[in-house]
């Protein structure tokens, strides 16, 4: 067997190249061309061709190399032995006097022996012209390592297609723009641990005169968390739109979490529900209690209830709050207050609320941007550990520019329930 470091070397660099390739067409084209480019010299490969999964059977996409030039469209059944041992296989090399093959099909297609390998989960095989004397076992060994590969290379190329989707979908879902809706102002930022998150938050028209404001984590981050919290809000958005009372809305979106299949099955939420006139009922289900700042100082909005998930018959209470002109709610997910420095220090509720009162005279989206911009300069511009989101509610004076009302303190207001 010829193969030692010489063929070695030739699998790594046909390996590299098979990596850089762009999506799952260009690494099974990367793939084609680099063993011409590889391998020619050793094992004679020359050229070959490219065949997709149809019903039934394989049907040619396009030749490439040295090899007769075939218009696409010549189908190839599933039940043609050569084809059942690669796709049984993986990998195949069989001699045109090996039974079952065609000898007059494999010469009209250029090749002298049949060598293919099955990639893409079977959806795809690429058969090559290769020298009819090239040991059999390099062939073998050569080809293989090559689609594990390939398919190693397009099982990523899936993975981050669907995370890229799943981000598509959970940035559809946030709001695009700061809302500002008489005298109030609201906005939010977050900034994802992993490609996708596991934090949300909304802000649903409830009424003419009622804003309804969300923001939940679910438990985890990346693919599993964010699927989860796009229940939460398909949940929220329809029972705003039946009508449905907030307790009543959180207990049935905790039950749907507590049968939900995922991973990810535990979700805090804080939903609340602000009337033009300033009275806010809410639900703390688990959530890092928001902070409401008022002219007497801040007070900390405390869980009415569990988490989502872990009970089926979990039971919520509702909490009052009077939002006056002047005051602001700061909402946030436990990835800003449990951030940590290089010495382990966590940034916290204290860091939080005075950067808040440092830039509360902004609009609120560059609030928002800001307060995630200082907790990542905590952390050194560590990777973070958890995904990070921050929700800024603020109601004007009605004749305040939408900025606010120019009240700026370095002192932290004190705490009051």
């Amino acid at each position: 067997m010829a193969t030692g470091k010489f063929l070695f070397r030739k699998v790594e660099k046909a390996i590299e190249a098979i990596e850089r390739a762009s999506d799952p067409s260009a690494t099974i084209m990367q793939t084609a061309s680099t063993v011409i480019e590889q391998f020619s010299d050793v094992l004679g490969v020359r050229g070959g061709r490219l065949y997709a999964h149809r019903d039934g059977g394989y049907e040619l996409v396009r030749t490439f190399g040295d090899v007769p030039a075939i218009e696409p469209g010549l189908f190839v059944p599933e039940t043609y032995p050569p084809v059942e041992r690669v796709i049984d296989e993986g990998v195949a090399v069989m001699d045109l006097t090996a039974p079952g093959v065609d000898p007059a099909l494999e010469k009209r297609l250029g090749a002298e022996r049949f060598a293919a390998i099955a990639t893409g989960d079977d959806e795809y095989i690429l058969a090559f012209a290769v020298d009819p004397t090239a040991p059999e076992d390099d062939l073998i060994a050569s080809l293989g390592i090559l689609r594990l590969a390939v398919d190693q290379k397009l099982r990523q190329d899936r993975y981050v297609s669907a995370l890229q989707e799943a981000r598509r979908i959970q940035m559809s879902i946030l709001p695009k723009r700061a809302l500002r809706r008489g005298e109030l102002e609201a906005a939010g930022f977050t900034t994802p641990a992993e490609l996708v998150g596991g934090d949300y938050f909304d802000f649903i028209p409830v009424s003419d005169r009622i804003l309804g404001i969300a923001i939940a984590d679910a438990s985890g981050h990346g693919l599993p968390a964010a699927l989860q919290v796009r229940d939460v809000y398909t949940g929220l958005r329809m029972a705003v739109e039946r009508d449905f009372k907030i307790v009543r809305t959180v207990e049935r979106l905790n039950r749907i979490i507590h049968e939900s299949k995922l991973t990810t099955r535990f979700v805090s939420l804080f939903y609340g529900e602000i009337e033009d006139a300033g009275s806010v009922m809410y639900v703390n289900a688990g959530h890092p209690h928001p902070l409401h700042f008022h002219a007497d100082g801040v007070t900390p909005l405390l869980q009415t209830g569990l988490v989502l998930g872990p009970t089926p018959n979990a039971t919520y209470a509702r909490g009052y709050r009077r939002f006056e002109p002047g005051d602001a709610l700061l909402l946030y997910t436990d990835g800003m207050v449990e951030a940590h420095a290089k010495d382990g220090e966590e940034f916290g509720t204290g860091r939080l609320s005075k950067a808040f009162l440092e830039v509360r005279d902004r609009p609120c989206d560059e609030i928002a941007r800001e307060l995630v911009r200082r907790v990542e300069a905590w952390t050194g511009g560590a990777a973070p550990e958890d995904d990070r989101t921050v929700v800024v509610i603020k109601r004007h004076h009605e004749s305040a520019p939408p900025e606010g009302e120019r009240r700026t303190t370095g002192t932290l207001p004190k705490i009051v329930s």
